[in-house]
């Protein structure tokens, strides 16, 4: 399979076989391909050259609907559900039950109820609207749609993401029945330790090549897996700590901020140069937090104070112009304007830098971007590419880049390296450090307890939308962390 986009070669020469029955799992770098593969076996792009076989028999997809009627769902790692319509229209969006016209929305209930039951979520009632669901349920809706069809391949794009550890062994036990009834799975990860659990098979890309064809999971050792994800050797650690001055000025300050229904009376300062990562599962407050601390969401009591400025509640512009800047948990949604270019995207909270006198200094624009799309090595390193065309990985550099464009002093970062591989973690876990010994103060929320631990000075662990102990990294570990959230009880 070989696929361009205005010459650059996304796809050269892939192979991959699937098998009934089996998950074969796909890794990458970020840009190393893996989208424009599945997009291609989903339908959504149409390959410059090479064949598709399915069940023996060459087939050509020209679009979503093709593959959908040989048996081929795609879940894509940015959510695609439809926040205005309920569960039950999402899951059958597109291949309604009707009768002569009229939607048959009682049986599209009852279906609704048997596929939510199936994967572990029968609480979930069918006429009950996506918006008003977390992450980790609207995932769990894709992935009902995805087993509405008569599927015989689901091919799963970073779908434990959003999950936290029971909802991965969830979705664990929904993948094992299916493959125990014959159904094949593509599933893309950059968690080496899940494909170890889940995986059969592996194929590995690099720069749109397949460098390794149905690798057995068993036999490959990790140390195989990297090199040939990034030809060279990339140990997965965390920089060493700068330590931090005594006499570091408090850049954040949060004090008794709660907010109605989500969380209360929580407290922690940080001082510049400090790391404080927030620790927890989902659904616990922690992303809300962080919205609350930016103004994105109105606290309803509390103060916070940025570098001993008070902040209004509920003013992201206040928040922005103190020093703080927020990258979200959804950066497609929520951080970026995906049509818009890299550079446009890159300087959006800086913007007032550019303009004098109602005209914009576009080339000023530019060439400040492209420093900062150099210095974080993003790539393809073109100012002028559409957000939207870039890897997720390459997405969340985009939104780093912003605030060191807004000479930021406080960075809150919600899941950091969502969806990013191995190498490029790396790259961002070393900015990341080096922010804070430039005397930056960082706020770090992960679903990966190992993640907060390794880059936090203090960690913040999190329940039930309160906080149940403040403690320096190096004095918990992550199963206590897990104990804390499980009990529920402050340490």
């Amino acid at each position: 399979m070989s696929k361009n986009f205005s010459g650059v070669q996304a796809l050269k020469n892939v192979d991959l076989e699937i098998a009934a029955g089996e998950v074969h799992c796909i890794l990458g770098q970020n840009g190393a391909g893996k989208s424009t593969l599945i997009k291609t076996l989903a339908g959504a792009h149409i390959p410059d050259s090479g064949t598709i076989e399915w069940n023996g028999e060459q087939v050509s997809l020209h679009s979503p609907q093709d593959a959908i009627e040989l048996g081929i769902a795609t879940m894509y790692q940015e959510l695609d559900v439809v926040d205005g319509l309920t569960i039950a229209e999402n899951i059958f969006l597109g291949h309604e039950l009707s009768v002569g016209g009229f939607l048959r929305a009682g049986e599209a209930n009852e279906r609704t109820r048997q596929l939510l039951e199936r994967l572990g979520h029968g609480d979930l009632p069918p006429s009950r609207e996506v918006g008003t669901l977390s992450a980790a349920n609207k995932q769990i809706v894709s992935m009902a749609r995805a087993l509405s069809h008569d599927t015989r391949l689901i091919i799963m794009d970073e779908p434990s993401a959003v999950l936290d550890g029971e909802e991965v062994k969830n979705l664990f036990r929904v993948v094992r029945e299916l493959t125990n009834a014959g159904i094949a799975v593509v599933y893309i990860t950059h968690r080496l330790e899940e494909i170890r659990e889940i995986g059969d098979r592996i194929t590995v890309l690099k720069d749109g090549r397949s460098t390794a064809n149905g690798l057995d999971v068993s036999e490959t050792p990790t140390s195989e897996l990297i090199r040939r994800m990034t030809g060279r050797e990339v140990e997965n650690v965390f920089p060493p700590a700068t330590p931090i001055p005594d006499d570091a000025p408090l850049a954040l300050e949060v004090e008794d901020l709660s907010l109605e229904g989500v969380f209360h009376d929580v407290a922690f300062t940080v001082r510049a140069g400090e790391i404080v990562g927030l620790a927890g599962l989902v659904g616990s407050g922690r992303s809300e937090i962080l919205e609350t601390i930016y103004g994105a969401r109105r606290a309803t009591t509390g103060t916070v104070r940025a570098n001993g400025r008070e902040l209004r509640r509920g003013s992201v512009r206040d928040a922005v112009k103190a020093g703080i800047g927020l990258s979200p948990e959804e950066r497609k949604s929520q951080g970026l304007l995906l049509d818009e270019p890299i550079f446009r995207n890159v300087t959006l909270s800086s913007f007032a830098r550019f303009a004098r006198g109602g005209f914009v200094d576009e080339r000023r624009e530019r060439r400040i971007a492209a420093e900062q799309i150099d210095a974080l090595e993003l790539r393809p390193a073109d100012p002028d590419r559409p957000a939207r065309t870039l890897s997720g990985g390459n997405q969340q550099k985009i939104l780093l880049a912003r605030w060191l464009v807004n000479r930021t002093s406080v960075l809150l970062l919600d899941e950091p390296t969502r969806g990013v591989d191995v190498g490029a973690r790396a790259e961002i876990y070393a900015l990341i450090r080096e922010l804070a010994a430039n005397g930056d103060a960082v706020v770090v929320v992960s679903s990966e307890i190992e993640e907060v631990l390794g880059l936090a000075d203090t960690v913040l662990v999190v329940g039930d939308g309160r906080i149940l102990t403040t403690v320096k990294s190096d004095q918990i570990d992550e199963h206590q962390v897990l104990d804390l959230v499980m009990k529920g009880t402050a340490a």
